[in-house]
């Protein structure tokens, strides 16, 4: 995951405007980068912020604490808005809850009458609170529907790996798990929807581990200490979310 700032007024990200950027594992609701984050915004009264990834709103929790300051919270996970909503009764006036993709935050804010902001901030990728509730599919370490969409909306990890072609399925698993036995992975899954759908992250992340797990561990590859599935639970979620796309329009 990533954080990225912008300090200027300038239009929102999207509209030509630039951004710094940094990068660093966040952490549920106390983000990992922070104290720089919010140091690099420079809280002000009066002054406009976008929290591109509200979430847990580690991020927006801190801006509104630090100065007298408005934040505009977009996410395009409904939870997230939902989960939010006592915080923005909290801030009423100083916060507003925005369901949406942060890659299309200038028509959002712009719709809302805000063509200029003070500052940005981007958490990216999935939460510990997506990935901790195993309703939502993100990962394996509890059995749950396979599903991996942060909007709830269009198609789930399952429609894709049940649907698309062996080879186009390694070629996801390889670009965006980074997944040298990608080839293997896909035609292992392949071969198990024929028998029934995979409709299970504990079936998937099973399919996976039968083909991928390493017969020996080896001391010069430190990757080797991770779950074989999750290099392709990570490829999944990159192509159902649109999650490198999404990135390049958010920044754009």
């Amino acid at each position: 995951m990533a954080a990225a700032v912008s300090r200027r007024r300038s239009k929102p990200p999207g509209s030509g405007g630039g951004t710094g950027t940094e990068s660093a594992p966040a952490n549920g609701h106390t983000p990992v980068l922070l104290d720089s984050v919010i140091a690099a915004l420079d809280p002000r009264t009066g002054a406009v912020y976008v929290d591109g990834t509200l979430g847990g709103a580690g991020y927006t929790k801190a801006l509104l604490s630090a100065a007298d300051c408005i934040v505009w919270g977009i996410d395009r996970d409904p939870d997230a808005i939902a989960r939010n909503s006592d915080l923005a009764a909290q801030y009423a006036g100083r916060l507003h809850l925005v369901e949406g993709r942060f890659g299309d935050m200038q028509t959002l804010l712009a719709d809302r009458g805000l063509n200029a902001v003070d500052g940005v901030t981007l958490d990216l990728g999935v939460s510990s609170m997506q990935i901790d509730d195993p309703a939502r599919g993100f990962a394996f370490s509890q059995d749950g529907p396979l599903d991996m969409r942060m909007e709830k909306a269009g198609q789930s990890a399952a429609d894709l790996v049940n649907s698309v072609e062996e080879t186009e399925l390694a070629d996801i698993i390889y670009a965006y798990g980074e997944e040298r036995l990608s080839r293997r992975i896909a035609r292992a899954i392949v071969a198990a929807r024929a028998e029934a759908p995979i409709e299970t992250t504990g079936r998937l992340a099973d399919i996976v581990r039968a083909v991928a797990t390493p017969r020996k561990r080896s001391r010069k590859r430190p990757d080797n200490k991770i779950d074989p599935a999750t290099r392709t639970f990570q490829a999944l979620r990159i192509q159902v979310n649109d999650e490198l796309a999404e990135l390049e329009r958010g920044l754009g």
